[in-house]
């Protein structure tokens, strides 16, 4: 077992006349993030994905393990590979795996088995969990909360990217398991997402819908 050390806490405040201010002024900024399903092909610096998946890093963690893998993809012949795989799993779920209330669910967004995002989109962040991990001796450790982990480094990762300038699209084909051959992932980490990252096209629609209201996914007791 590691040793309990502890260090000073590095924190750094904010007037309270500029809480409010800030957090509306975040609020204005996350409201405009939208998914996007169609992609300029203009590039991305890498240094842009690099820092957004450093922000993701930042994220808490169950024991503090950080059971996530970024594989950030960039390469024009593996995203072609990683469009074939996620349209034959894709060309199935809507062919009938998802049934129809799933369907039904979907059809206000416009979506079908095409993904055309996936080759053009300059970047795709493959999100991996890592099930279990290996500690110095190459012993098999077990990682606790790994979803919820991976779930919040997501979130961290998302709002980065969007701060920066930057459209995404959580893709989630199912089941995901060509993305470990394509990425040379190893047996202990699935895929959970696979991140679309760049800039919208000029001239990108997206579907007409909002988001509830604070009475609706809040309560205050």
């Amino acid at each position: 077992m590691s040793p309990y050390v502890t260090m000073p806490l590095v924190f750094e405040g904010v007037p309270e006349a500029e809480m409010q201010p800030r957090a509306e002024a975040f609020l204005a900024r996350m409201r405009k993030r939208r998914t996007v399903r169609d992609y300029s092909d203009k590039p991305v610096p890498r240094e842009l994905i690099e820092t957004s998946v450093r922000v993701a890093g930042t994220a808490p963690s169950g024991a503090n393990q950080q059971p996530w893998t970024f594989v950030c993809i960039s390469d024009p012949e593996r995203k072609k590979l990683i469009r074939a795989g996620a349209e034959e799993e894709e060309r199935a779920f809507y062919a009938g795996r998802a049934g129809e209330e799933w369907l039904d669910a979907l059809a206000h967004l416009g979506t079908d088995e095409n993904k055309p995002f996936l080759e053009t989109a300059p970047w795709l962040i493959a999100i991996f969990a890592q099930r279990w991990g290996y500690d110095a001796q190459g012993n098999k450790v077990k990682h606790y909360y790994v979803p919820e982990s991976v779930g919040i480094a997501t979130g961290f990762l998302i709002a980065a990217l969007h701060d920066a300038g930057l459209a995404t699209l959580t893709h989630t084909p199912a089941p995901m398991n060509f993305l470990n051959q394509i990425c040379g992932r190893p047996d202990n980490e699935k895929a959970l997402i696979l991140l679309v990252v760049g800039y919208p096209k000029e001239d990108c629609l997206v579907p007409a819908i909002g988001k509830k209201p604070l009475e609706e996914i809040a309560s205050f007791l």
